[in-house]
């Protein structure tokens, strides 16, 4: 179980790493297919929302056949599959394929690490277990920033994302190779989602999970490259600077996360901190966004840092699950999750194009993403605490 859960962890990073590799892309992606930022923010979104409708099958897969060959198949034909078609695209409309079977690819793995956890672990070690598999999976979001620029500089981006499908395929293998399914329990079998939406206590934090991964992983995901290039003049290894710094702040975040419903008996009072703490960040970028370079960047690290809870959410939601419904809740956790941030890059897209300037445009950016945090933490406060 060790080893598959090692290979698992290495499959998350690539997840992460495919999720949030796009903005250092963004300059050469211009240059050499006339990818605009709209477009960009397109493909980017097509992956979220690509994600979030895999995370029904998804859950039905892992609760009727287990982690290991759900999530062994799905990322040998998306995972390298995408990476194979983002390395031969002539064209925009060619990287927003690649993005969405990547999204298919990816959309099993966080999940099956999960699905092991709830079936296998105590209850009580969840959310550190959550958290810290975020944590070591941020590594990609290290990947996809300044190596990733390095790479692209030194043997061009093509050969890159070639190297990633040869990666992305021997991982898949490795899955189906090391990966070990739970042992089946007793007791009910059948259920559905159903089941779970008519769970009064699980709708604020479906609320919640909706909105709050959205500011972080758009933000780093796709608009914290054309925000640092056009309002500052940032090149591709700048970007890469700043898109590091803020990816080590997601993992600080979430390693910060993992014991504190452990240490101090709540949940959604920590969730609570951590997102006012990313809300005031948004709210300082959006005040100001051309400030400076220093100061926009430690803002985007404190949102970055604030806003790693997903594996605290899960947790929260995951104890209300009854045990025959595990796959298909933490799964229909991730779908609000994901899905929201999809909606978010399709919905900035247009928000961006509503500024004059690139000041202007980056403050309502800022700024949507603070009213929708705002809203969704007003929602979350009705929850009902809860842990195991």
């Amino acid at each position: 179980m060790t080893k598959g859960l090692i290979v698992l962890a290495l499959s998350y990073a690539l997840s992460q790493f495919y999720r949030a590799f796009l903005p250092v892309l963004s300059p050469i992606l211009k240059q050499d297919l006339g990818a605009t930022p709209q477009d960009l923010a397109t493909a980017s979104g097509v992956w979220f929302l690509v994600f979030a409708a895999m995370q029904i099958p998804v859950g039905s897969a892992l609760d009727r056949f287990g982690p290991r060959w759900t999530a062994s198949i799905l990322f040998a034909l998306g995972g390298a599959g995408g990476a194979l078609v983002f390395a031969l695209a002539q064209t925009p409309a060619h990287i927003i394929w690649a993005m969405a079977l990547l999204g298919i690819g990816c959309s099993p793995i966080l999940m099956a690490a999960y699905y092991i956890f709830a079936r296998q672990y105590p209850a009580r070690l969840f959310a550190t277990l959550a958290t810290a598999m975020i944590g070591l999976g941020s590594l990609g979001n290290i990947a996809g920033a300044s190596p990733l620029a390095w790479c692209v500089e030194s043997f061009g981006w093509r050969p890159t994302l070639l190297a990633l499908a040869a990666i992305s395929l021997a991982t898949a293998l490795g899955i189906a190779a090391l990966a070990r399914d739970p042992e089946r329990t007793p007791g009910p079998s059948r259920g559905s989602v159903i089941d779970l939406l008519k769970m009064p206590a699980l709708w604020p934090i479906f609320a919640f999970m909706f909105v709050c991964y959205a500011p972080s992983a758009g933000l780093r995901g796709l608009w914290a490259g054309p925000y640092a290039a056009e309002v500052f003049g940032a090149d591709t290894q700048i970007i890469g600077r700043v898109t590091l710094v803020m990816g080590l702040a997601m993992i600080a975040g979430s390693f910060a996360y993992g014991p504190m419903d452990r240490l101090l008996g709540t949940r959604k009072w920590v969730v609570v901190a951590g997102n006012a703490l990313a809300l005031a960040a948004l709210i300082a970028l959006a005040l100001d966004p051309a400030a400076s370079l220093v100061r926009s960047t430690v803002l985007l690290a404190v949102l970055g840092f604030g806003g790693a809870a997903y594996g605290m959410i899960i947790a929260h939601a995951r104890a209300f699950f009854p045990p025959h419904l595990t796959g298909r809740g933490v799964t229909l956790m991730n779908l609000f999750g994901i899905g929201g941030v999809g909606v978010m890059q399709n919905a900035t897209g247009p928000i961006y194009r509503m500024g004059t300037t690139p000041e202007q445009s980056f403050t309502l950016i800022f700024a949507a993403f603070a009213v929708l945090l705002a809203a969704g933490l007003l929602i979350y406060l009705t929850a009902t605490d809860r842990t195991d």
